[in-house]
């Protein structure tokens, strides 16, 4: 069975330092040359594809933005004739030199790629030849699993591109690194590459001038002051490319990393009077950018606005704009479309979130639902979700994880069961079982074994309870906060809301990082199924509580005198929704329980390590704006299989 990748590779923006990446070469010649500096980022837009290997061609469909599609390209993998395609200059020269590339220096025979989607403006200075590069490497990297890093990835395309008679630069493939800042040190053959922290959401917006430039001209004029300076205006040229962008990249990468947006903006403009003062007369015929420089003195551009440059190589070609807000940039794209016809994609550079992992307990014996859990594991029961489609109770929790953004997820397990859910998320089906399957399940097929590489199996030896389970993933967590999901629990989102895992790690980011657990209200009869806490209202809507107390299952009468919150209804209480998020912290608490052997009920659970969590550093719950069903009683999971369906199913 060939197995199919979604990729998506976007465009990237220059920020900062155009230029200055091949000037930065020149010191293989003249060390007196300062290194080149850029800040990149990846653009919202970009190529979005599916690939899969094929045994002896290289097969590629194209969508055009405008919709339309180019003619299917197929060269055999064979080196002269990916050469001459690469040399030809076509619109799939990109794509063959790569191709040659990779079946040089690897083990790979052919490749199928349908880039079925474009959204990306093409020969507007955003790199679109860089992004089919990037996109053909990684097609053949993710198909071969050759696993190659990011840089890898990068040098492929790049020494791909080279043989088309594309003039790039190493820049341009940064690309590979997706859609986040990105600071690139040029120092002769020597590239160095580290993600750039946002400390807050910066809203840019890029737009098309709709003008013309000559990037090879630009570059053949520029270039005359390298290695050596001959005369003022080259000297000027150096002087740009040199200290005065070195000194402009630090500050905006500090500015990036304190999410300071005015500050950015201000360095924009700077760059643009510095660009205009020392390089626009090496190349004045293609660098006086007259449509550039009229969007830029308009007066209600500069009201929206924090400051803007001209992108790439400059010239007539694209604008980048730092805008004030949202609101500003939905008003500054009417006004461009209206008064100069220009073209506008949004860019929004944000923090990256924080929480990477979440862990799911799933060692249980599933005693509650015996027998059935002697026949299948009560993580595998099977649930018709809002989708249509039948899956086991463990997949519908992994997805929510990794529809909250979550990258690695780590399920704790017996050892006797690790066959079990490794065939499950690992193995593919046999042949003849494949292709019995309709396409939707194909695909899904594929969609598996892409969670599956996201997925570790952590084992739980002894099962002690809740708390040891979570605890067996200390070492995998490391110093990071987590999402913790319970492994018998569903949630379902309201509608028009972020998934519930979404919104409990949007309010852990929002409240500083402070550890936050999920939680909904709970008739009084429901306190002894499940932990319960009490506090004060944080927020104005009385969605976030500072909690002052938790209890795991208190009876009625504990409820109503200990764990009343204010303005609650009688007999409602704040039960725990079966979603957490915490600091690393948690595990020292746990590590205290286990080491005094404080249990409840018999087993190591975790609420005195969370009420030490609370006491030592405060903790929030969330009033989640969603639904939780438990599926670990046989009640609860008739009714859970039936609410589904009645409050969820989707619409035609």
């Amino acid at each position: 069975m060939q197995r199919t990748f979604d990729i998506f590779v976007p465009g990237r923006v220059c920020l900062f330092g155009e230029h200055s990446d091949w000037a930065g070469g020149y010191r293989r010649i003249n060390s007196n040359i300062l290194p080149g500096q850029v800040i990149i980022a990846g653009t919202n837009q970009g190529l979005h594809a599916r690939a899969t290997a094929h045994p002896n061609t290289l097969v590629i469909k194209s969508t055009l933005p405008d919709g339309k599609k180019a003619d299917e390209c197929r060269i055999p993998m064979e080196r002269d004739a990916l050469l001459r395609e690469a040399g030809s200059g076509g619109f799939y020269s990109y794509a063959a030199g790569v191709a040659y590339y990779m079946m040089t220096f690897y083990h790979v025979k052919g490749i199928e790629i349908d880039n079925y989607l474009t959204t990306l403006p093409v020969k507007k200075g955003l790199s679109s030849s860089a992004a089919m590069c990037v996109l053909v490497a990684r097609a053949f990297n993710k198909a071969y699993d050759l696993k190659l890093t990011v840089r890898a990835e990068m040098e492929a395309a790049y020494q791909g591109e080279i043989l088309t008679p594309s003039r790039c630069g190493r820049m341009d493939q940064g690309c590979a690194y997706g859609q986040v800042p990105v600071v690139m040190t040029f120092d002769g053959d020597f590239l160095r590459a580290h993600q750039s922290r946002v400390g807050k959401p910066i809203c840019l917006l890029l737009a098309d001038l709709k003008g013309s430039k000559d990037t090879i001209k630009i570059l053949s004029d520029l270039n005359r002051a390298y290695p050596f300076a001959q005369d003022d205006t080259s000297k000027g040229v150096r002087k740009y490319l040199g200290e005065i962008n070195a000194d402009i990249v630090g500050r905006a990468a500090q500015a990036l990393a304190e999410g300071d947006a005015e500050s950015l903006g201000k360095l924009m403009t700077c760059a643009q009077a510095e660009f205009d003062r020392y390089l626009m007369p090496a190349s004045p015929d293609q660098l006086t950018s007259v449509k550039l420089h009229k969007v830029l003195a308009d007066a209600t551009v500069a009201r929206l606005t924090y400051g803007a440059k001209g992108v790439g190589s400059q010239g007539d070609g694209c604008v980048q704009f730092v805008v004030r807000d949202e609101q500003a940039r939905d008003e500054l794209v009417r006004h461009l479309e209206q008064t100069y016809g220009m073209d506008c994609f949004p860019l929004d550079l944000k923090p990256p979130q924080t929480v990477r992992k979440a862990v799911i307990p799933a060692a249980g014996f599933g005693t509650r639902m015996f027998p059935a859990s002697k026949a299948i594991k009560k993580e595998f029961f099977p649930v018709v979700t809002p989708d249509g489609v039948a899956k086991p109770i463990i997949l519908a929790i992994v997805e929510e994880a990794i529809e909250a953004g979550v990258e690695e997820i780590a399920i704790v397990i017996k050892e006797e069961d690790r066959r079990l859910f490794d065939e499950f998320f690992n193995a593919p089906l046999s042949p003849d079982h494949y292709n019995r399957l309709p396409e939707k399940a194909r695909r899904y097929c594929h969609t598996l074994h892409d969670m599956g590489e996201r997925i570790t199996f952590l084992t739980q030896n002894e099962q002690e309870g809740f708390g040891h389970a979570v605890y067996c993933a200390r070492e995998w967590v490391g110093d990071e906060p987590f999402l913790l999901m319970l492994g018998d629990h569903l949630y379902m989102a309201d509608h028009g809301s972020p998934p519930c895992a979404s919104q409990l790690i949007d309010v852990f980011e929002r409240s500083g990082r402070r550890s936050t657990i999920g939680v909904y209200v709970a008739d009084v009869s429901e306190v002894s199924h499940y932990g319960t806490v009490t506090g004060f209202w944080a927020d104005d809507e009385r969605r976030v509580v500072d909690i002052a107390e938790i209890a795991e299952k208190p009876n009625a009468d504990y409820a109503r005198n200990h764990l009343v919150t204010e303005g609650m209804t009688k007999d409602t209480f704040l039960c725990v929704y079966g979603q957490y998020v915490f600091t690393p912290a948690i595990f020292d608490h746990l590590q205290r329980v286990i080491d005094e052997d404080h249990r409840e009920r018999g087993e190591i659970q975790m609420t005195t390590a969370i009420e030490d969590l609370r006491k030592a550093e405060g903790l929030s719950g969330f009033l989640v704006a969603g639904r939780h069903y438990d599926t670990g009683l046989p009640e609860p999971y008739v009714h859970t299989l039936s609410a589904i369906l009645a409050n969820h199913r989707p619409t035609a």
